[in-house]
């Protein structure tokens, strides 16, 4: 099972399998909004919080982020606001 405010793994196995020549081009577009806000979400979420299942789920994905800090943390200690 995913993560919250994740997509979930039926819904990128079935993008994934079904050729884009069979989808329609409203759900091509739904399928590109979902992949990058999912990407998005996999960058700003620390591995440390990742569920077990949602590290598996991102490694076959490709949204691995081996970073322990999250992009709102690396922002906030590179302005000095993380103190």
């Amino acid at each position: 099972m995913s993560d919250k405010a994740r997509e979930s793994f039926g819904d990128k196995t079935k993008a994934a399998i079904v050729p884009d020549s069979q989808k329609s081009g409203t759900t091509q577009a739904k399928d590109t909004v979902k992949g990058k806000a999912d990407s998005a979400a996999s960058t700003v979420q620390p591995q440390s919080e990742k569920s077990t299942t949602q590290k598996v789920g991102d490694t076959f994905s490709s949204n691995s982020n081996e970073n322990d800090q999250s992009l709102l943390d690396k922002t906030k200690d590179t302005l000095g606001l993380n103190k």
